[in-house]
């Protein structure tokens, strides 16, 4: 459904709107210096765009539709967001020198915090897209 443009277009603007907002937060609530943290978020995005390719390629197959129900979006983005937990928690225990129960629960909070943004950018993401498509911007 998606072009390989649309979706390297999408995952890159979802990453850096995600980076500008948690970074600074991330490291006011650790205590972990902006720029430790910083590092340790450039390598989770690097590790989520990968993961956003593939996760909404597969979503993309699963439900091929823009027109998403609420519920369809929840998938989307808790699918997204455990997969990526699951991946990145021993990183983030060992990154930060804290170990792994601390490190879920560091992670937890910020898993809920990218539940809601991806359901907020995915569907105004796709609304956008939907009117270029209407307008015969892109195809």
């Amino acid at each position: 459904m998606r072009s390989w443009k649309e979706r390297v277009t999408h995952t890159v603007l979802f990453e850096a709107g995600g980076l500008v907002m948690v970074t600074p937060l991330a490291s006011w609530l650790t205590g972990h210096g902006l720029g430790e943290i910083g590092m340790l978020a450039v390598g989770l995005a690097s590790a989520a765009m990968l993961w956003n390719l593939i996760w909404n390629r597969l979503f993309d197959v699963w439900v091929p539709t823009r027109r998403r129900s609420l519920v369809q979006r929840m998938a989307q983005a808790f699918g997204f967001e455990l997969g990526l937990l699951i991946m990145t928690l021993p990183a983030v225990a060992w990154w930060l020198g804290i170990g792994i129960i601390e490190a879920f629960w560091l992670d937890l909070g910020f898993m809920l915090f990218f539940l809601a943004y991806a359901m907020v950018f995915n569907t105004m993401f796709d609304h956008v897209m939907r009117r270029r498509l209407a307008r015969g911007e892109c195809g």
